[in-house]
């Protein structure tokens, strides 16, 4: 089987599939020579590999698996291209296909493990285990008859995730019930987590994107960009605009991006017309994309809040808004991650690969990603514009998270109104939102004293 494995290898390197030539497509002598002075280095290479996975295979001192080898291969050659360019094998696949798509067989919560027991963090609103009654803090003593004292997150979310339309048993201790666990069943469906927020929940447990000490100011948080965020955009914006919103805040903070179709959709959404993003690569044709007026929104006051943590699409948004003098960028310097990584199916989609093939650049032309060893000095991310650069030290990022934690648990509604009296002036003052709400009101003091003119 070794002799196989190795003949195998060494004949695909060694198949040239027949190709036709005209005249002038004839290569000199000297390219010629040089092509094939490179297969045979290739040749060479792939013989060295092949030899070393045998040996390995043959003489370690303790029995390999072949599988695992050969991916510990495959990730060694991805790690010495990039950091954001890796191999997915087929035991991570089915996550790594939530992850893009953002949809999976389940009952709608999320869960923490704390001193040893699962507690709910929140349901998401119209799923299965929120009409069942689960709500923030419950405990889920046990699934399946299983009790899950000791569970990890991983082992929570397997056993929880499963088959759309098969149901979960699950005994459920409900915060503040002294009666004992609940027994119930809950029937599985697909579930799409959000990649949208807004403020907080209003009473009827739906986002309000509209800011309560502003009311004419809309705001949106973005988790990160997957294949529903533009659609989930748009019904912000919608149901915004049916508000009478007079300027909007797009929060980008600790967005790690994704999906480039998704920012360059959402670009277009607030521009007619201009350039939002262009590709190149070595074996990419460059391309760019430009903005069209239809279905753009009303052209309103806009800031864009991110920070060090803000990356990839996240940056291409906020750049194009940005270069086209639509919104002001608001807070600290982002990451610099200007890759684009083409996710490839390997082996009949039971793996992939997810390798860099191009980088992507702002409408100014100015290159976005952060190379190793590049100097804050040089041109790399996205800079706030003048005045708007507000720094914060990880404990103000903590306080930040604490508080907007908070606000993103679904509590029975007379719950909100106590948790946000007793809040207070212990509520973090996050001094990037406040800025940007400032931004907008003089924008639209300025507006309306033109209009007065």
């Amino acid at each position: 089987m070794r002799a196989n494995f190795i003949c195998c290898v060494l004949s695909l390197l060694a198949f040239q599939p027949a190709t036709c030539f005209s005249a002038d497509d004839v290569a000199t002598n000297g390219d010629a020579a040089n092509a094939a002075a490179k297969e045979r280095d290739q040749y060479e290479l792939m013989k060295l590999f092949v030899e070393t996975f045998q040996q390995i295979e043959n003489n370690y001192v303790k029995e390999i698996d072949r599988r695992q080898l050969m991916e510990s291969a495959i990730r060694g050659m991805l790690s010495d291209l990039d950091q954001y360019s890796n191999f997915i094998p087929p035991r991570e696949v089915g996550r790594f296909n939530q992850m893009v798509e953002q949809e999976f067989g389940g009952i709608g919560i999320t869960v923490n493990v704390r001193g040893g027991q699962l507690i709910v963090v929140s349901p998401l609103p119209g799923t299965p285990a929120y009409r069942a009654g689960i709500r923030a803090g419950d405990a889920i003593v046990e699934v399946e008859g299983e009790p899950t004292e000791g569970y990890s997150l991983s082992d929570a979310i397997q056993k929880l995730q499963g088959p759309v339309g098969r149901p979960v048993k699950l005994a459920v201790q409900h915060v503040g019930d002294e009666s004992g666990p609940v027994s119930m069943e809950i029937v599985r469906e697909l579930i799409k987590a959000p990649t949208v927020r807004g403020e907080r929940y209003d009473k009827d447990d739906q986002w309000d994107y509209m800011l309560q000490t502003e009311p004419n100011i809309g705001y949106i948080r973005m988790t990160h960009f997957s294949r529903h965020t533009t659609e989930e955009i748009k019904a912000a914006m919608d149901k915004l605009v049916e508000q009478k919103v007079e300027g909007v805040i797009l929060d980008l903070r600790f967005n790690p991006g994704g999906l480039l179709e998704a920012a360059i959709e959402i670009s277009d959404m607030f521009l007619e017309e201009g350039t939002i993003v262009s590709v190149r690569g070595r074996n990419v044709p460059e391309r760019s994309w430009s903005a069209s007026k239809p279905d753009t929104y009303p052209n309103m006051p806009m800031a864009i809040l991110v920070n060090a943590y803000s990356a990839s699409a996240s940056e291409v948004l906020s750049a194009c808004l940005q270069d086209n003098n639509r919104a002001v960028v608001i807070g600290e310097r982002t990451w610099g991650k200007g890759s684009v990584q083409n996710v490839i199916r390997m082996e009949d989609g039971e793996s992939a690969l997810k390798l860099t093939t191009a980088s992507y650049h702002r409408p100014s032309g100015v290159n976005i990603h952060r190379f190793p060893r590049m100097k804050p000095s040089e041109q790399w991310g996205v800079s706030p514009d003048e005045g708007f650069l507000i720094p914060y030290t990880s404990a103000d990022w903590s306080a930040w998270d604490a508080g907007r934690s908070e606000r993103d648990i679904v509590r029975p509604h007379t719950e909100q109104e106590e948790n946000a009296a007793e809040e207070g002036e212990a509520t973090f003052d996050d001094r990037q939102l406040t800025a940007a709400v400032n931004y907008i009101k003089q924008k639209l003091a300025a507006k309306s004293d033109t209009a007065a003119e």
